[in-house]
């Protein structure tokens, strides 16, 4: 399979604009190709990189790992928990509107593709769904709060 050639100084120009401009996401779509950038912040760990997607080469980068050294409550996680992350940069929404009771609380019971929450990125709500079925063990993240690529947001314990 034959993929598209990327120009390496307009990819260059890009990452340039990225840092100029303090962005950590970067897409760029035309009829030939797709290219996603990730910027991976200074102080993150190595294993989050940049990412480069173009029609049938798949290249992404690793999420933050739930258990990163040096962040508050950093103890391993048991295998049957499944951490939860942030696909996107975004706000965090726990439920539908202000008024509405948030998708899911800790100690809650979730089936897989139940709406977790909401994060909205550039006016677009972005529903999260589960990635299994288990249990809320914790809700990391409070409504409204402006959360991260990678950034964990809940940990659920998978039923055996």
């Amino acid at each position: 399979m034959e993929h598209p050639q990327v120009d390496l100084d307009h990819l260059r120009d890009l990452m340039n604009l990225m840092e100029q401009f303090d962005f950590d996401e970067l897409e760029v779509r035309d009829d030939a190709k797709r290219l996603h950038l990730v910027r991976r912040p200074r102080n993150q760990p190595q294993q989050m990189a940049p990412a480069v997607v173009v029609p049938g080469m798949v290249g992404a980068a690793a999420p933050i790992a739930a258990a990163a050294a040096g962040e508050p409550g950093a103890e391993a996680l048991p295998a049957d928990v499944e951490v939860i992350t942030s696909p996107m940069v975004g706000t965090f929404y726990s439920a539908s509107s202000p008024d509405a009771s948030p998708f899911v609380s800790d100690g809650e019971e979730v089936k897989e593709e139940q709406v977790l929450c909401i994060i909205e990125a550039m006016k677009v709500m972005n529903e999260i769904k589960a990635e299994c079925t288990g249990t809320v063990l914790k809700v990391l993240v409070a409504n409204g709060e402006a959360v991260e690529y990678g950034e964990p947001l809940f940990h659920i314990r998978r039923d055996s």
